[in-house]
């Protein structure tokens, strides 16, 4: 039986173009520069490596040139979890929002977000952000 688990949704500001961030999305040498230590793909199945955690299997569900990319992990396949990862301009302001949607295990939340600010921070150091 597959426990629940709950959305969670974090947004960040950052200060590149949709184009840009969406390079680091969507292609597995813009993900291993700060998601993952290491990404590959055959298709639209990608492995992400981590130093000392071993490696996770994901599949890109969905994308949308310039502004989505969701993935679901091996492990929640069969489930509705995934996650995602899109990017919005306000045309007044230019402000970039980056939201991430995910999924995590009651009482993991907080340590899936904290996992995601720590991702973030090495996407905000690469472009200058």
């Amino acid at each position: 039986l597959m426990a629940t688990k709950n959305k969670i949704h974090i947004e960040y500001f950052l200060k590149a173009s949709p184009e840009m961030l969406y390079q680091y999305i969507s292609t597995p040498s813009g993900l291993s520069e700060w998601f993952s230590d290491k990404a590959s793909a055959k298709g639209n199945n990608f492995i992400f490596q981590w130093i000392g955690s071993g490696e996770e299997c994901a599949k890109m569900i969905a994308r949308r040139q310039d502004s989505l990319v969701r993935f679901r992990w091996e492990a929640d396949a069969g489930s509705s979890c995934y996650f995602e990862m899109s990017i919005s301009q306000d045309e007044l302001t230019g402000d970039v929002l980056f939201s991430i949607t995910d999924f995590a295990h009651r009482g993991e939340e907080d340590s899936a977000v904290q996992m995601w600010d720590a991702a973030i921070q090495n996407l905000k150091k690469l472009i200058g952000a």
